[in-house]
């Protein structure tokens, strides 16, 4: 008997159908729907502003009526900054982490990396600063999972719990940097079913300097006994060698921490971490410590994964938002607009980068996008 098949995942534009229209009805000239999916198809050729949002709806207009009303023609710019200024970016923010459940594959044990990023270009001068957006990372999916601004009066601790709270993060190990290091985040993150890493700076003075001095003590047997015997632990190592560079990356993870004074109040807190990385270079050498606490095991192999994991929503992530997008040089900022088109680049570079078939970076998927009408609709429905 034939298994039923799996049921074909919606389109984009049934996602983006249901964010509601913030315009008063007798001013709707253009349809919200033909003003979003211009927008995504021009971003995923390479358009960073309204004005390129409305050259690029020129340029295409007898093509996009083959599948869009357009009833009043192509909008203006204009048009396109008081829309995306207008739109209530939770709505947007809604479509856009269900559009991307549909593509994400199962993979267990997911590393979900939280990290900040502002957008620097996007202030307001006495009005207010560049705003900061938290997003997550799925790390194996290369998917960008959601995204939530933090608040002009408040930081990332209080975005990320409301982030957490919007994602399917069951089985996942999510993984923050210091400034997330919070207890009331470990338990959001053990609530939703999930494991978390934290990175241990010294906002979390004495628990860092607790486990700070626990490792530097036993390193003092390192020398009798072998990197390998530092304490009784789990240990891995990794060497990278590219262009005369050597990294080495060395962890301990040690689950005996019913010493620590600082475990209770840290909900689910099973094992902590060190990582020694040293990199050597033909003219210098330099090294790095960090520590970390974590609900895991004291598993090592699994702790680097999660470890090097997180630091991929960094080069993979924001470095491609910089450059492929020209992020930080954009200069939108009226209403929610810097918001939802912070949203918009997100929703781009998920689409180009699930996109299977064209061996390509994300600028040379926009290329050929740009290019090739049967490509570009396509994007939408891979």
């Amino acid at each position: 008997m034939e298994k039923p098949s799996h049921p074909q995942p919606k389109p984009l534009s049934a996602y983006l159908s249901v964010i509601a229209d913030p315009r008063l009805e007798r001013t709707r000239e253009h349809h919200l729907q033909d003003i979003l999916m211009i927008s995504v198809l021009a971003m995923l050729c390479g358009a960073e502003s309204f004005v390129d949002f409305e050259d690029f709806g020129q340029a295409k207009e007898e093509w996009l009526r083959t599948f869009l009303e357009l009833p009043a023609g192509i909008p203006s710019h204009d048009t396109f900054g008081r829309v995306f200024a207008a739109i209530d970016p939770r709505h947007f923010s809604q479509a856009f982490t269900g559009w991307t459940q549909s593509l994400r594959k199962q993979i267990s044990a997911e590393i979900v990396a939280i990290d900040g990023k502002s957008l620097r270009r996007s202030h307001r001068g006495k009005e207010g600063g560049p705003i900061h957006m938290v997003s997550a990372w799925a790390h194996e999916n290369g998917l960008v999972l959601g995204q939530c601004k933090v608040d002009e009066k408040s930081n990332e601790i209080t975005a990320i719990p409301e982030l957490l709270r919007a994602l399917e993060l069951s089985g996942c190990i999510v993984s923050i940097d210091a400034m997330g290091c919070q207890k009331t985040i470990a338990k959001e993150i053990l609530e939703a079913d999930a494991h978390y890493v934290l990175a241990l700076k010294g906002n979390q003075n004495m628990l860092h300097e607790d486990v700070k001095s626990f490792f530097e003590d036993a390193r003092k047997r390192q020398f009798r006994l072998g990197p390998k015997k530092l304490i009784a632990h789990d240990y891995f190592e990794t060497v990278e060698k590219d262009h005369g560079r050597i990294e080495r990356r060395r962890y301990w993870v040690c689950d005996q921490i019913d010493w620590l004074l600082e475990r209770q109040p840290w909900e689910g807190l099973r094992s902590i971490v060190m990582v020694e990385s040293t990199r050597q270079m033909p003219a210098q050498t330099s090294a790095e410590v960090r520590y970390f606490i974590s609900s895991l095991p004291a598993q090592a192999r699994q702790m680097a994964r999660a470890v090097r994991g997180h630091w991929t929503i960094e080069n993979q992530l924001h470095w491609s938002l910089d450059v492929n997008f020209r992020e930080d040089d954009c200069r939108i900022r009226a209403g929610y607009a810097a918001e939802n088109m912070a949203i918009l680049r997100h929703l781009s570079h998920n689409i180009l980068k699930a996109e299977p078939t064209k061996k390509r970076g994300i600028k040379g998927k926009q290329k050929n996008a740009a290019w090739n009408h049967p490509y570009l609709l396509s994007l939408l429905r891979f």
